[in-house]
C-alpha cells in the first residue's frame, strides 16, 4: 500500500538522505521496538516467555517460511 503523495515522498526521501547510516539504523530499530510493543499489548496476560516468543515469531514472520521451516524454527525457540 502506498498512500503517500509524490510531493510528500520527495520531501521524505530528502530528509532521510540527510541522515547518517547510524541514524537510519536507529530509526528502524525504534520503529521495530514500537511495533513489538504494540503486538505484545495484544497478547493475553500471563503467557510464558516461550509462548510469547512463538507468538511474536508467527506475528512478524509467519508468512515468510514454509510449514517445515516454521516447525524447525519453533523447535529451537
Amino acid at each position: 500500500m502506498n498512500d503517500t503523495s509524490p510531493w510528500a515522498k520527495k520531501i521524505q526521501d530528502e530528509l532521510f538522505a540527510k541522515l547518517s547510516g547510524e541514524e537510519r539504523l536507529l530509526m528502524g530499530l525504534e520503529m521495530f521496538e514500537t511495533a513489538r510493543k504494540i503486538v505484545l499489548s495484544s497478547f493475553p496476560p500471563n503467557l510464558s516467555e516461550n509462548e510469547i516468543r512463538k507468538r511474536l515469531f508467527f506475528r512478524f514472520y509467519g508468512n515468510d517460511f514454509s510449514e517445515e521451516e516454521k516447525e524447525r524454527i519453533l523447535a529451537n525457540l
